[in-house]
């Protein structure tokens, strides 16, 4: 196996990794904190034209302050369907409905609910981590192969496996930075 094909293989493998970042990045935007924030309503969907929709599909979300979050409904007859699909999104929200302007507050969140969500924080960074060590378990089996197929030494596939073994500490330790600045978020009052 030359450079060239290793490194092609580093460069899959290190998308992969970065997905499992990218996913936890995308999980932490729906955990709710203290503060306002519109990555809060990406996961709700809504009922719209006979389908259902992602929210920023219909509307805009903004934050006008740190405690309220608002949707400008592009559809005044979706207003309903918006309030409906935060409703059930298991957020804990109850928006009120301003004419076409949907207003959500943000209530506080209690010592015990920033503990709770904290702890869902932690589960979804293992989740990533084990991602990326799966990653880490395919590389070193793909190169476990190449060399009893004979296409790279037994040095190489050393070099190698110590190779994929940064690219994976690297990962973990940013996974570990994103979970730190995740629990300080939740846990500010």
């Amino acid at each position: 196996m030359v450079d060239g094909k290793y490194q092609a293989m580093k460069g899959d493998y290190e998308r992969r990794m970065q997905g499992a970042i990218d996913s936890l990045v995308k999980e932490f935007g729906g955990l709710r904190t203290g503060r306002a924030a519109a990555s809060l309503l990406e996961p709700v969907m809504v009922d719209a034209y006979g389908s259902k929709m992602p929210l920023n599909q219909v509307g805009t979300v903004s934050v006008p302050e740190p405690r309220m979050l608002t949707v400008q409904v592009w559809d005044k007859g979706l207003v309903k369907s918006v309030e409906k699909g935060i409703l059930e999104s298991g957020l804990g929200l109850n928006p009120s409905n301003d004419g076409q302007l949907v207003r959500v507050p943000i209530p506080a969140l209690t010592e015990e609910r920033r503990v709770e969500l904290t702890k869902v924080a932690s589960k979804y960074a293992e989740e990533s981590r084990v991602a990326v060590r799966n990653v880490r378990r395919h590389a070193l089996d793909d190169l476990k192969k190449a060399e009893k197929d004979g296409d790279i030494s037994q040095d190489e596939q050393k070099d190698y496996g110590s190779r994929i073994q940064e690219m994976t500490d690297e990962h973990i330790k940013k996974i570990d930075e994103t979970l730190a600045n995740k629990e300080s978020e939740i846990m500010q009052v």
